[in-house]
């Protein structure tokens, strides 16, 4: 006599099993019959396509993707052939579904459906955040050997120089005084350099605390307000529903105040410059923690945005890569410096630039089973 196989709880049907396993999938999923119409859609796919899955199934494939799209070719090949195929940086960009619609797709037969056919999208966004974040933090790894060499080799020269500078500088004229000056300053311009440099091979652990983000942000708002952003407006969009981030606060305090001086400096004296903090919730992106094995939600999303001129594109991908800059006097170490301490509390950060929208995103992982403690309640806000 055959058992019958247990059934999760919340289960009642077997038959709704295999429906409820499908929309747990952070993927959109579709079943296309042989007439080329929607047949299946789960829940991501209705999100994907903007529509039900009862409006899907009422029209064909074609209808929903730009024209010429790839797709209809690789359906009718796996038709063909009865066997998977798989394409990368698939383009759907249309007016439907949105701008920079980049997808790798997976199509397979369905087996004992003739005809069937079921594709899998996976965008690439998600896929480029994870590629972006390990090669920020391998920018940050090299960046720390860097500094270490700088500090021993560099620093201990430097001072032997500036200590000879400042020998000369009592026996010459007036006018050889200011060539041993300028020897000094720039020699402490160097060292200067050098010492923030340290700051990557600074490896030691940080103490860390449920933290109420908005506490963060209006204390970095503060400063902006009352210095180098005094004369640019800005708001904030928070979500009062947010679980504390588990991290260190004046690091955060140094990610933030960085990005929001470079969202000034690159809004400049634009007359309707802005700024704005936003904060939410987003579900779907997991990432490995660096030296361990475990997977972890990025659910906690702190965004920092600003009007300026944008960054340019050849520019974008290597933008958290050290000695990277768009400044005249810039050192390029600001952005590597925030890459290393996000990706240390094992997030992500990216940057998005389209026209005169820049978007600096943070995703973090939440606290677990823990409250805020001195900050009290996360306050409401709204667009201020």
């Amino acid at each position: 006599m055959t058992s019958k196989r247990p059934l999760p709880d919340g289960i009642k049907d077997a038959s709704a099993l295999p429906l409820a396993v499908l929309n747990a999938i952070q993927n959109p999923v579709i079943m296309v019959n042989e007439t080329g119409h929607v047949v299946f859609a789960n829940w991501e796919a209705e999100s994907f396509f903007g529509a039900s899955a009862n409006y899907l199934a009422r029209h064909e494939i074609r209808a929903f993707i730009p024209f010429g799209s790839p797709i209809l070719t690789l359906i009718d090949q796996v038709r063909e052939r009865l066997a998977p195929v798989s394409e990368y940086r698939v383009d759907l960009s249309s007016p439907r579904l949105g701008a920079d619609k980049l997808v790798d797709l997976y199509v397979a037969p369905v087996p004992g459906a003739a005809g069937c056919v079921v594709v899998v999208f996976q965008e690439r966004s998600m896929a480029d955040k994870i590629d972006r974040q390990l090669t920020h933090r391998g920018a940050a790894r090299s960046v720390t050997g860097l500094a270490s060499m700088l500090a021993h080799e560099i620093k201990n020269p430097l001072s032997g120089i500036r200590g000879a500078a400042q020998l000369l500088e009592t026996s010459v004229n007036d006018e050889d005084r200011a060539l041993t000056r300028l020897i000094c300053d720039e020699t402490d311009r160097i060292v200067s350099l050098v010492d923030r440099m340290e700051v990557f091979s600074d490896e030691r652990p940080v103490d860390r605390v449920p933290l109420n983000i908005h506490s963060v942000l209006d204390h970095v708002k503060a400063i902006a307000k009352a210095g180098f952003a005094r004369h640019i407006k800005i708001t904030e969009n928070y979500d009062p529903s947010l679980p504390p981030v588990f991290a260190n606060r004046d690091q955060l305090v140094q990610v933030f105040l960085n990005l929001v001086k470079n969202a000034a400096e690159a809004i400049g004296d634009k007359p309707d410059g802005e700024i704005m903090l936003t904060t939410a919730y987003r579900s779907g992106i997991r990432l490995s923690v660096a030296g361990t094995r475990e997977k972890v939600s990025l659910p906690l999303e702190f965004c920092v945005h600003d009007n300026g001129p944008g960054v340019p594109s050849d520019l974008l991908p290597h933008l958290f890569d050290p000695f990277i800059t768009t400044k005249t006097n810039g050192s390029g170490l600001g952005l590597a410096l925030v890459a290393k301490i996000i990706g240390g509390h094992g997030g992500i950060v990216e940057c998005d630039s389209q026209g005169h929208r820049t978007t600096f995103r943070v995703l973090m992982p939440a606290s677990k089973g823990l409250t805020a403690p001195e900050d009290g309640p996360i306050p409401t806000k709204g667009t201020s």
